[in-house]
């Protein structure tokens, strides 16, 4: 497992990462990083844990909305490409708190072993 150090709000973190998982792992962490900066630059909250959590839930309802949204119907069924196989990091469909418990569980293996951002 190759590891790649980010920073997110500023803070460094070394994370493990699946060969060929680079450019998802980079992605996940602009959201975070983004999503973080977001909630403290409105200075409504300054905990740095407060902001994760509340980032997380963010991202969690963004992506159980995204699940739950209709998918419009195909026109021409014959050419339409095959669903990808199910991996870590794809979400179930079947129900939104599905999605944030595998998330959260995303979150605390990107955490390590602590589980704290501080």
């Amino acid at each position: 497992m190759k590891q790649l150090e980010v920073q997110i709000m500023g803070q460094s973190y070394l994370l493990g990462c699946p060969e060929g998982g680079e450019t998802r792992l980079l992605d996940a962490v602009e959201r975070v990083d983004s999503a973080m900066c977001k909630i403290r630059d409105s200075g409504k909250v300054k905990a740095r844990d407060r902001i994760a959590v509340l980032a997380s839930l963010n991202l969690a309802f963004d992506l159980s909305e995204r699940a739950s949204a209709p998918v419009a119907p195909s026109t021409n069924t014959a050419t339409a490409a095959p669903a990808p196989a199910a991996t870590a990091t794809t979400l179930p469909a079947a129900h939104p708190d599905d999605a944030i418990a595998m998330l959260l569980q995303r979150l605390d293996a990107v955490l390590g072993e602590d589980g704290r951002l501080i």
